[in-house]
């Protein structure tokens, strides 16, 4: 007999290392989703029972892989129509090789793609990923985004009816359509990454999953610069998490103390951005992550590369052209060649409207003014800013901004 809390651990580190693999696999096999999903599930509940009473298999990731390629039989057996299916797909009933485990990526790379198809809608897609790829519950994925569960259940019920339905193909798009939709699947992944980043602990979760995701995907697409790119900025994100709030506040970069950021990741996401660039197909992830790398490396503010941020974001501009990068670039412009210079550049992007609503915008304004000595102006604009703001971590440093003026 083996410890139950072995088995457990066992079993959950199976979990994180396989489920998506082998829903992955039963999927491009049955082209049911509900019954990969329920088969996976029935293997890891086995699992628990089998594990402790005959010990760990040495392999357990193919011993999963089995057991709920034997449970999709047995239902496939049961069922008229599932009769068919399995005639049609005799390879089902095959006992995987040794090197089944490592021989899914690609039907989980089909996966990924077919989750973040266009056709579905963006929160649709969103859901699916963290259920068929994360292996997250319903239950945790409302959570997350702050929906109640029944309708989480429901956008996941409609989406997977809508594959079925418009016959959506399950692959990877080909050459002509792939940085289309390579793009779709990376806006996917980011999402995710920013909805778990923020304050609320239990959000914090998506991070992890996201980041894991982006892994996944740069392994399986070696020769694509952007996942990779992407992976690098999460890194890189994720390094100074803990120094963005102090007791619910928003704490903003020149203030974080430096000392508690996450070297190892720091040192992880910069290797991961030169993979990338290596590659020399610069893409906007590949220039958030460098403009990323730039504050992450540097000791203080004061002896920050602002000069190169100010290009890195000139070029991004260039190639995702965004009024939020051109506030960012504002930033950098005015650490670099002064504060009018910064300034000057916000106030175009106020008369122009377009970020109007913005809550950062009037807060960036109000920091250069205040810089620059302009106190009445700036408290107008900490004003309007604390108006617009979506949290209170950022709410409660706005009122601190204003009190200090």
């Amino acid at each position: 007999m083996t410890r139950p809390d072995a088995v457990r651990a066992a079993v959950d580190a199976a979990y994180r290392d396989v489920w998506g693999q082998l829903v992955a696999t039963l999927i491009g096999q049955t082209r049911d989703w509900d019954l990969a999903e329920d088969c996976a599930q029935d293997a890891f509940a086995a699992a628990l029972v089998t594990w402790q009473r005959d010990g760990i298999p040495n392999r357990p990731g193919a011993w999963l892989t089995t057991t709920a390629r034997h449970r999709a039989i047995d239902r496939l057996r049961r069922d008229t129509a599932g009769r068919t299916k399995l005639r049609e797909l005799a390879m089902l009933a095959r006992e995987p090789q040794e090197s089944s485990v490592q021989e899914i990526p690609d039907e989980r790379l089909r996966l990924i793609f077919t989750c973040c198809h266009p056709a579905l809608p963006f929160e649709a897609r969103v859901a699916l990923t963290l259920r068929t790829l994360a292996g997250l519950s319903t239950a945790e994925i409302a959570k997350a985004f702050l929906t109640a569960e029944p309708t989480m259940a429901q956008r996941l019920v409609r989406a997977k009816r809508k594959i079925a339905e418009a016959g959506i193909p399950y692959r990877v798009p080909p050459a002509e359509l792939l940085g289309q939709r390579l793009g779709a699947v990376l806006a996917v992944l980011y999402l995710i990454f920013n909805e778990g980043y923020d304050e609320q602990d239990s959000r914090r979760a998506l991070t992890a999953e996201a980041i894991y995701l982006a892994g996944v995907l740069a392994r399986l697409m070696p020769t694509e610069p952007e996942p990779r790119g992407l992976l690098a900025l999460m890194l890189l994100h994720e390094a100074r998490r803990a120094t963005r709030t102090d007791d619910g506040e928003l704490v903003p970069l020149e203030l974080q103390d430096r000392s508690r950021w996450d070297q190892a990741l720091i040192t992880e996401g910069v290797a991961v951005l030169d993979e990338a660039l290596a590659l020399r197909r610069p893409g906007p992830y590949q220039l958030q992550a460098a403009i990323a790398a730039c504050h992450a490396t540097a000791p203080d503010t004061a002896t920050t590369d602002w000069p190169q941020i100010a290009a890195l974001y000139a070029e991004l501009a260039r190639l995702a052209p965004s009024a939020v990068v051109e506030l960012n670039r504002a930033v950098a412009v005015a650490m670099s060649d002064g504060i009018p210079a910064g300034l000057a550049l916000v106030d175009e992007l106020a008369a122009a409207g377009r970020l109007d609503g913005y809550h950062l915008l009037p807060a960036t304004r109000a920091d250069l003014l205040r810089r620059a000595g302009r106190v009445a102006e700036a408290r107008l604009a900490y004003e309007q800013a604390l108006d617009l703001a979506p949290t209170e971590a950022e709410r409660r440093y706005l009122t601190r901004r204003l009190r200090e003026l």
